[in-house]
């Protein structure tokens, strides 16, 4: 913070004085979220580096809290900043996810050189319902597998998922502890190809008290229901990706 507090002193600074043709140097709240913007575009902030805690930003900067939370706020509705409950504020590192290939979220983390983790909701076994049953084309009662789960990147949380699985498709709850694709792969049973939903949402309290964001805050709505090669449903996974974090990416060629 030591070359952000530099550039951000001497705005400051200059803001108290007439610009050279006289005008006012603009509110002091928006010199800063420029600043602010600036050492994120230059990167001197990184993507998921935490800035302190408002008090000590303002006092730091010999302004009010009211005059930080303003520039901030700016900035996390551009979408560069992300706030976490009861954890602070971040330099929102985005995700660009490719619909052109069917991989797993633990993949998509790795090939950008992140860390994927899970925290577990439900891990189950049961039978099917009237729902699953229509979207996996599976008769009444036969046994399926949930899972649910808080996914993770580089510990902060990106996406909620919820998966059912065919019971026929992986020998035992247990077999997933990390990637689901990969458990199913190792069953020889990973899907081929998908069909996928995506819609915008606005997370309610629950989910967005799990994903640490706040509640109403837009995210993004994903139904798939992944297929093996012969032609079987294999996977139905409903997942909720936090909007502030997540760019959905389909190349699109002409017929």
């Amino acid at each position: 913070m030591g070359l952000l507090q530099d550039v951000v002193t001497l705005e400051k600074r200059a803001g108290n004085k007439q610009s050279g043709d006289g005008q006012a140097a603009g509110p002091l709240y928006l010199r800063l979220q420029d600043a602010l913007r600036r050492a994120i575009e230059q990167r001197q902030l990184k993507p998921q580096d935490a800035l302190p805690p408002e008090r000590d930003l303002a006092r730091d900067f010999g302004v009010s809290r009211i005059t930080v939370r303003k520039a901030l706020d700016g900035l996390v509705a551009e979408g560069l900043l992300t706030r976490r409950q009861g954890a602070g504020t971040f330099v929102a590192g985005r995700v660009e996810k490719q619909f052109a290939k069917l991989t797993s979220f633990s993949e998509d983390m790795i090939a950008r050189g992140r860390a994927p983790s899970s925290e577990w909701l439900l891990r189950a076994r049961g039978a099917v319902t009237p729902d699953e049953s229509l979207t996996l084309g599976l008769s009444p009662g036969t046994p399926v597998y949930r899972f649910h789960r808080i996914r993770f990147a580089d510990g902060s949380p990106m996406a909620l998922e919820q998966s059912t699985i065919a019971g026929d498709c992986l020998g035992d709850v247990d077999a997933v502890s990390d990637s689901l694709y990969a458990a199913l792969d190792a069953a020889g049973n990973r899907p081929v190809r998908a069909l996928q939903r995506l819609r915008a949402v606005l997370f309610n309290r629950e989910q967005a008290g799990l994903l640490q964001v706040s509640a109403g805050a837009p995210g993004l709505f994903i139904e798939r229901r992944g297929f093996l090669d012969d032609g079987r449903a294999v996977e139905m996974t409903h997942s909720w990706y936090r909007g502030d974090a997540y760019d959905f990416v389909a190349e699109l060629n002409a017929l």
